[in-house]
């Protein structure tokens, strides 16, 4: 991630990213969606329980060897370096769980556990969630798997292993996906084939998360490529992440918000 181009390309953002707290939506259904969901300040008595696990892990200095399947590479990081840098925020995560209640989301998909705290956002709403998030290494999902314990989260799973071998079983378990969130390998390739892959289970209520879609300019380049997607009707950039709507109903439009 290049520090100055991210910069650049936030700026960039804050000044073309109009369409704040619903006005100039004008579609009836994102208009809610964006007072409802992008701007619900409310909280969950879950969300300080899933913030004390992160404050937690900040000050875990347990070393992890990491194998990267995205790069190739094998390196060594602590548990409190990885909260430090690689989580999504709390803002995030919470965004997360309220898709998941707006959708009433039955079948979530996540690709990219890291340590367990989007995962407990995104299966934390309700019980009779179907939650399987898949995790390229296994001293990471370990750690994800010690956080739903803590958090009394029985209904996520973790499937670790190369995504791109783990990816087609998984979907395989699924009719159809509500929910699906992406942070996993940060290359386009990557990303493209997990999101032909998923479009599969896809319907015209389900809605996708794409993390770090200004990351590079190749994971720019990925984010171009799935607006432009026949099926897709409508996209949100918040700069962090895109998330993506299917509904027929939708006229094919793309909104920039600050977030």
């Amino acid at each position: 991630m290049n520090r100055f181009r991210m910069t650049y390309k936030f700026i960039l953002h804050f000044l073309s990213a109009t369409n704040t707290r619903g006005f100039g939506v004008h579609s009836p259904y994102l208009f809610h969606f964006t007072k409802f969901v992008l701007n619900n300040k409310g909280t969950y008595y879950i969300f300080s329980s899933i913030e004390k696990i992160r404050s937690q892990l900040k000050k875990d200095q347990r070393k992890l060897d990491i194998t990267d399947f995205g790069t190739g590479l094998k390196k060594q990081n602590t548990v409190g370096n990885i909260a430090k840098k690689s989580l999504k925020t709390a803002k995030y995560g919470q965004l997360l769980f309220r898709l998941s209640v707006h959708f009433k989301a039955q079948n979530t998909l996540e690709l990219g556990t890291s340590l367990g705290l989007t995962t407990a956002y995104l299966a934390a709403p309700s019980a009779f969630i179907k939650c399987i998030s898949l995790e390229g290494c296994q001293e990471i999902a370990d750690i994800a798997i010690e956080n739903f314990k803590a958090l009394d989260i029985k209904n996520a799973q973790i499937v670790v292993g190369d995504i791109d071998l783990t990816l087609p079983k998984v979907l395989n378990e699924f009719n159809q996906l509500d929910l699906i969130f992406i942070d996993a390998n940060h290359k386009s390739e990557a990303v493209l084939s997990y999101f032909e892959q998923c479009m599969a289970k896809v319907h015209s209520d389900s809605v996708m998360v794409v993390d770090d879609i200004y990351w590079s300019a190749d994971m720019e380049k990925a984010w171009k490529v799935i607006k432009t997607h026949p099926r897709v009707m409508a996209t949100i950039d918040l700069f962090q992440l895109g998330i993506v709507f299917f509904n027929t109903d939708l006229h094919k439009k793309h909104y920039k918000m600050r977030f």
